[in-house]
């Protein structure tokens, strides 16, 4: 849709595409296992819902408050990884790295935060297996968005 269309550097047509239309946006019902990733500088999260069956990811869902780099990342790894299995998704992390390519320091900071809200997700999945009662996964953030291109003051 956007292939003739001249882009901004850094953005290609297929980011443009999750960027007007993002996909599996908002909250999946009943899934195995929900995960939060939480940057307490900004506020920032992202909640990730996966449906997950005999290891095979059937459906993934993603809900942030974050920019709109978070709203691509997250539109476009929920994408690549449905109706693949868990080991896949795990490794389709780096892959999004490569298909992103040369990320700023924040854009790396968006895409960290929706990688870590999946693991929480595979990680509240399998506390519901153990018979833990979590109703979901939390992780925070070490790197912030906030932080990225400030100068440091000394002390």
């Amino acid at each position: 849709m956007f292939e003739n269309i001249k882009m901004p550097e850094g953005i290609n047509p297929q980011m443009l595409e999750h960027l007007m239309h993002p996909k599996n946006y908002g909250k999946l019902e009943n899934p195995s296992g929900i995960g939060v990733a939480m940057d307490d500088k900004t506020n920032e999260y992202v909640i990730f819902y996966v449906d997950i069956e005999n290891e095979k990811i059937k459906e993934s869902r993603f809900a942030t408050n974050g920019c709109q780099d978070t709203v691509v990342i997250g539109s476009m790894f929920t994408d690549m990884i449905e109706a693949n299995d868990i080991t896949y998704a795990n490794s389709a992390i780096e892959k999004m790295h490569e298909r992103l390519g040369d990320m700023t320091p924040q854009q790396r900071i968006c895409a960290e935060i929706v990688f870590n809200s999946f693991l929480a997700s595979l990680t509240n999945m399998k506390n519901l297996q153990n018979g833990e009662n979590e109703e979901l996964h939390m992780i925070k953030m070490q790197d912030s968005c906030e932080a990225v291109g400030q100068n440091k003051e000394s002390k």
